[in-house]
C-alpha cells in the first residue's frame, strides 16, 4: 500500500499525538498538588499532624521515663519534625498545644524521644508542609544545583 493512499492518511489523522497525551497526564497529576498548596490550613484540632517550624525547643508535658538522659525539662525538635496534636488550648493567638513526637527515633540528648509528649506554642508549629517547596527541594537534591 502506498504511503499517500487515503487509508494511511485517515489513520494518521485519527491517532492523537503523544505529546498531547503527556500534557494531559501532567495536568491530572499536578492539579491536586497545586490545589492542596493553595488551600488554607484551617484550625488545629486534636488528632491533626503538625510540623515543627524550624529547629524548636519544646518542654516536656509529662516527665520522661529516664531522667538521666534529659538533664532538664526541654528537648530539641528537628526542623519539620511531625507531631500529633493531643490537646489544643483553644483558639488563642498565643495558645499552647500538647503534642506527641513522631518521626525518626533519637535517644540522645538534646533531641526529643519518639512518643514523648511536649508542649509548644502555636508559632512554633505549622499545619501543612509546603508541597511545592518539598517538590523543589527534591528536584534540587536529585539534579544538583
Amino acid at each position: 500500500m502506498a504511503p499517500d493512499s487515503p487509508n494511511a492518511q485517515d489513520q494518521n489523522q485519527t491517532e492523537p499525538p503523544l505529546w498531547s497525551i503527556g500534557i494531559v497526564m501532567m495536568i491530572i497529576l499536578l492539579a491536586p498538588l497545586i490545589l492542596y498548596s493553595f488551600a488554607p490550613a484551617g484550625p488545629i484540632r486534636e488528632g491533626d499532624t503538625v510540623f515543627s517550624d524550624g529547629q524548636q525547643r519544646a518542654t516536656f508535658a509529662t516527665p520522661t521515663a529516664s531522667p538521666s538522659l534529659q538533664p532538664d525539662e526541654t528537648c530539641l525538635l528537628d526542623p519539620n519534625s511531625p507531631l500529633i496534636v493531643i490537646e489544643n488550648s483553644g483558639g488563642e493567638p498565643d495558645g499552647v498545644i500538647k503534642a506527641e513526637v513522631q518521626g525518626s527515633p533519637s535517644v540522645e540528648w538534646p533531641f526529643c524521644p519518639v512518643h514523648a509528649e511536649v508542649r509548644l506554642s502555636l508559632h512554633q508549629v505549622f499545619q501543612k508542609p509546603a508541597a511545592l517547596g518539598t517538590v523543589r527541594d527534591t528536584l534540587v537534591r536529585w539534579f544538583g544545583r
